[in-house]
């Protein structure tokens, strides 16, 4: 009995050997066909010479689009955090005040804030602190009117009010994420609601809301190019300004396109990196 058990106990408890090798449904094509268009491009590059001095001439811009990004996202987090506040907030003022902001900036097309900004919201204000600041001798307000003039200063704004009503919407589902019982807790011992907003619901929040902050300052990047409508000389201005003059339309929005995925894709490594050290373990 035992021997006729033998070979079916065996044939169960072995399992069948699995098949080794490469699984090209697995693999990632995308990476494969970026790298394999960034390696055509780059040869293109250093075997042709309209192509080297298209990108000498494209770097310029870099340090405008990475300066107008990293300022006007700046600026949004600020606003997006207090609207974000705002329509967690049980005051009906506040609440309604910050669902108007949210839900009419994010209705609206970025480059129709970006104009309006510019050329309608911008110029009288920057009137008012310039004349403001001369009447009463305060030169600060007088040099932040001249700011806000600039072409830099109004892409600047209009960029931070319109992502600000994008991360306002980050920032909430990130409150709201956290368990309720955690803002009972604090305030059954003592806390204010905004105390325990600040030190108890927030800090977590920011936490979960890490990685979504990281990709909306990619789009912020890939949307400053809007501001070449308001003659902002950041890379598409460029970009734009040597395709007029040489028409080379090829070499340079080939070059654009791949500066922009270069500082792209570094940015998503940034963030995926960020993404896996503030995880939370389970």
């Amino acid at each position: 009995m035992a021997a006729s058990m033998e070979p079916g106990m065996g044939s169960s408890s072995v399992p069948s050997p699995r098949r080794v090798g490469l699984d090209w449904r697995t693999w990632p094509w995308w990476a494969v066909i970026l790298g394999m268009l960034g390696f055509w491009i780059i040869l293109a590059i250093l075997q042709s010479a309209d192509y080297q001095a298209t990108i000498r001439f494209l770097l310029r811009g870099i340090p405008v689009t990475l300066q107008l990004a990293v300022i006007a996202y700046s600026i949004a987090l600020v606003l997006g955090l207090i609207a974000g506040l705002g329509r967690v907030s049980r005051n009906v003022f506040f609440y309604n005040l910050s669902t108007l902001y949210v839900e009419f900036i994010r209705g609206v097309p970025l480059l129709v804030v970006l104009f309006y900004v510019a050329f309608v919201a911008a110029p009288p204000m920057a009137d008012a602190l310039i004349g403001t600041g001369q009447a009463w001798g305060i030169f600060p307000l007088v040099q932040l009117g001249r700011l806000i003039r600039s072409e830099m200063g109004r892409a600047v704004i209009g960029l931070a009010i319109g992502y600000g009503a994008y991360l306002a919407e980050v920032y909430r589902a990130g409150i709201e994420s956290i368990p309720k019982g955690q803002m009972e807790a604090a305030r059954s011992l003592g806390m204010t609601y905004w105390q325990a907003m600040r030190l108890v619901i927030l800090p977590q929040a920011i936490r979960n809301v890490l990685p979504p902050l990281g990709n909306d300052f990619i789009a912020m990047l890939k949307d400053t190019a809007l501001a070449s409508a308001i003659a902002v000389p950041e890379l598409m201005y460029v970009g734009r300004q040597r395709a007029a003059g040489t028409f080379r339309y090829f070499e340079v929005y080939n070059t654009v396109a791949l500066l922009y995925l270069v500082m792209t894709l570094l940015l998503s490594l940034l963030v995926r990196a960020l993404e896996r050290r503030t995880a939370i373990p389970r």
